[in-house]
Order: structure tokens, then sequence, then C-alpha cells
């Protein structure tokens, strides 16, 4: 899962669509909108900045809709029934898993965790900053 390595001629190209579809005005919009909203909940103006900072330039990364798929199915997850003893077996590809050999299971439960791991923290910053 190697990403290639781009060009500085491509994240020009990338950068210069990015202007002139208004990406940055629309950020700077909700950003906005997201500042007022915090204010009037009482909550850190500088964590939501730092929170949509944090968004933007995942976006802008362009972060793998695996793993936002896999956010969002941690979020229902969580939203539902809060944390849970094991939701790794929940989170788990049954069909892939019986395929991989004993080590690759144990490599395969670490990564998950992690991820896992990753999507509550994230799913927490996000509950803490109400969005």
């Amino acid at each position: 899962m190697q990403e290639e390595q781009k060009t500085l001629k491509q994240y020009c190209r990338e950068a210069k669509k990015r202007l002139k579809q208004g990406f940055w005005q629309s950020y700077r919009s909700q950003l906005d909108q997201e500042l007022i909203k915090a204010e009037k909940a009482g909550i850190s103006t500088s964590k939501v900045k730092e929170y949509y900072n944090q968004r933007v330039a995942g976006n802008i990364r362009r972060v793998d809709e695996e793993s936002e798929a896999f956010y969002l199915k941690v979020k229902k997850i969580l939203d539902e029934e809060g944390e849970i003893s094991g939701v790794l077996g929940r989170l788990t590809d049954k069909e892939y898993y019986q395929t991989l050999s004993y080590e690759e299971q144990q490599r395969y439960n670490l990564t998950l965790s992690e991820r896992y791991l990753k999507a509550v923290e994230r799913y927490n910053k996000e509950k803490s900053l109400g969005v």
C-alpha cells in the first residue's frame, strides 16, 4: 500500500484545482460557522480550529475511502452501544481472516486494534467538539 510519489507539478495542479473550485472559501465559511457554534456552546475555539485544520490536511492528502468507511463503522457502534468488549470481532473481515496464517492473523489483529484506537480517538475528539 505504498503511495506513489507525486511531482511538484502534480501538487501544484491539485492546489490550483482547489483554488478554482472554491475549496478554501467553503472551508473558511464552514470554519466560521463552527466557531460561532462553539462560542455559543462554550467550547474552546482553538480546539475547533485545530480539528478543522487536521480535517483539511486529511482532505488534501486524500484520506482513503477504506479508512473512512472503517471509521463510520466504528462510529455507528460507538453511537449505538458505546465502548463494548469484543468490538474487534465485529470489525474483523471474517472471510479474509480465515485465509491468513497464524502469524498473519496476529498481525491483522494488531493492525485492526491500532485502527480501532485511532477511530475511537477521532470519535471522542469530534464528540467533545460537538461536530
